[in-house]
């Protein structure tokens, strides 16, 4: 059995349809927080366990069975290394598992992003628990900026603090490929894949691209990271998502978010979905979308 923890977030949902599409149902657990939340996982067949990140007691019971667990990330950042280490124990004292895969940072161990060291704790907690595993370093999710793409053309601005920092990004769905090919594999997994998009954008190029798609000109204003933070809860993101984006934004400028890996690509076996395909969506869909 293979174990998706946060199965109802974004990324959770994308994995488990992907590895639908060579798992049977019923050898797929959907470790949750909230089973309500689940209930169409739960139609589809799927094996739908609570698993709350902050509770310790729900883990081994979530994994009971398992072979092989895809530890998404927590979004609770400041707290995700208290919350993983849970599930590293559990999966530690486990009899069943026997591989572990983690949703880590593009280039963790370097980065200077604030919140990748919770990723390099994690990862170095995983190490020491001496459970098979595999690092599945994440680059930036291109939706983290097309999802402005609507209001940028209806404002004429795009906004952000990346300056020309350029951003290796891919899709959600170009990141869940790569994990369900890890998960699915049998054998000849690397320890550490850095994942990053074919190729890299700057947000001015982003405001180009929506200008192109739209007719409507769009210029990007970059902004210092508390404004746009502050500029991101005014629009509703909680303080610490707002915090998140800004600080990745920071990032970008500094160019923690570029990579040259190919890493993903080979690991789906086709080209990372294209900016201008996830510009495309994103205006198709008639609202901000994340």
């Amino acid at each position: 059995m293979i174990c998706v923890t946060g199965a109802t977030g974004q990324l959770g949902r994308l994995v488990i349809g992907e590895l639908l599409k060579s798992v049977p149902a019923g050898q797929i657990v959907a470790a949750v927080r909230r089973p309500a939340a689940a209930r169409d996982l739960r139609e589809q067949g799927i094996v739908v366990r609570e698993a709350d990140y902050a509770q310790p007691g729900h883990w081994p019971l979530a994994l009971a069975g398992v072979q092989k667990v895809f530890l998404i990330s927590s979004p609770d950042v400041g707290e995700r290394v208290a919350q993983h280490k849970n599930v590293i124990d559990a999966v530690r004292d486990s009899a069943s598992v026997r591989l572990l895969a983690y949703t880590s940072m593009l280039r963790a161990d370097t980065s200077r992003v604030p919140y990748a060291s919770e990723d390099r704790a994690t990862e170095a907690l995983i190490a020491a628990s001496g459970v098979p595993s595999v690092f599945l370093r994440h680059g930036w999710y291109t939706e983290n900026y097309t999802m402005h793409a609507l209001s940028s053309e209806q404002e004429g601005v795009l906004y952000g603090c990346a300056g020309k920092g350029r951003i290796s990004g891919a899709a959600r769905a170009d990141y869940a490929a790569a994990a369900a090919a890890v998960l699915t594999a049998s054998a000849g997994c690397q320890p550490v894949y850095e994942l990053a998009g074919d190729s890299s954008f700057s947000l001015e190029e982003l405001a180009q691209e929506i200008t192109g798609q739209t007719g409507k000109a769009v210029r990007y204003v970059d902004m210092t990271e508390p404004d746009y933070r502050a500029l991101l809860m005014r629009h509703g993101f909680p303080p610490v998502v707002a915090a998140t984006l800004a600080s990745a934004d920071t990032g970008a400028a500094h160019g923690d978010v570029l990579g040259d890996s190919r890493d993903l690509s080979e690991l789906i076996g086709r080209p990372t979905t294209s900016l201008s395909a996830l510009v495309a969506t994103a205006l198709a869909s008639g609202k901000d979308v994340a």
